[in-house]
């Protein structure tokens, strides 16, 4: 229980951030296809309302991870805002170490045998993947001033697949959309209308696309997988730390990403020992 309590406070983490994508967390951790799979238990006992597909629905895990991304999102949201608006380059660069090392979690889960054989189709998914996801990350808005809470309810809807979808940071959507600082001032203030509106919009995203990415998971897994890695890839430009000088600032830099890709890492490596 405090594993996956811990886990989910490192997705949570991660959705505060622009660049990261809590799907992405969710890989290196290693409970990715597991809390699709709940998720979509989940929605489908919500639907039904029968003991037997309630039973069927991993509640300790799936109350640990949200506890764990609830408690994160209020209790550091104020303190990760102040440390990337106060360090920019610095968060970039152990970020951008961080989401770098985790391309290794989708190639590896697709296996070197696998995409050997299916190169031909895989390669050139995987770099037009990349692609789009380089160019999606090169718009941002100005902030929105007093957004509408019909506004912050669609924008949760979108930003909430970026949970589900690694590769794709909610975060960023919100500052594409110029909404990422009004909302995390909204969490940190305890602005309990927007709260509620943007959790509800959540909850309505989260619905329409976890079983639709869940069906694909298990249809078309390895074409699936390739896809993220690729969104992953293309997403580092949202982590690069030189978009503007950086004085005094390189080894810092340096070390950030030295010590991001090092975390990834060695939590792969634990996982790895782990499941050997």
């Amino acid at each position: 229980m405090a594993t996956n309590i811990i886990k989910g406070a490192c997705i949570g983490m991660a959705e505060l951030v622009p660049g990261i994508s809590g799907g992405t967390v969710a890989l290196i951790v290693g409970i990715y296809e597991k809390a699709l799979h709940t998720g979509n238990t989940l929605i489908d006992a919500a639907r039904t309302r029968s003991r037997q597909s309630l039973r069927a629905v991993d509640w300790p895990f799936l109350i640990a991870i949200g506890v764990g991304m609830v408690g994160a999102i209020f209790l550091l949201s104020g303190v990760i805002h102040s440390f990337v608006e106060g360090h920019p380059s610095v968060a970039k660069g152990l970020f951008l170490g961080m989401v770098a090392v985790s391309l290794s979690v989708p190639l590896r889960m697709i296996g070197r045998a696998e995409i050997q054989r299916r190169a031909p189709i895989l390669i050139p998914v995987f770099l037009l993947c990349a692609a789009l996801s380089f160019f999606a990350t090169g718009f941002t808005s100005e902030p929105v001033s007093n957004p509408s809470l019909v506004v912050i309810f669609f924008a949760a809807m979108i930003a909430v697949c970026a949970l589900v979808l690694p590769g794709l940071s909610g975060s960023f959507l919100l500052l594409a959309m110029g909404l990422y600082q009004p909302i995390m001032g909204s969490l940190s203030d305890r602005e309990w209308s927007v709260i509620v509106v943007f959790a509800l919009g959540a909850l309505v995203g989260v619905v329409a696309f976890v079983k639709v990415l869940d069906k694909m998971m298990r249809d078309h897994h390895t074409m699936t997988l390739t896809v993220m890695a690729g969104l992953m890839l293309g997403s580092l430009r949202a982590l690069w730390p030189w978009e503007g000088p950086v004085p005094g600032a390189e080894a810092s830099v340096w070390g950030a990403i030295a010590l991001g890709a090092a975390i990834v890492a060695g939590i792969l490596f634990l996982d790895k020992r782990k499941t050997a």
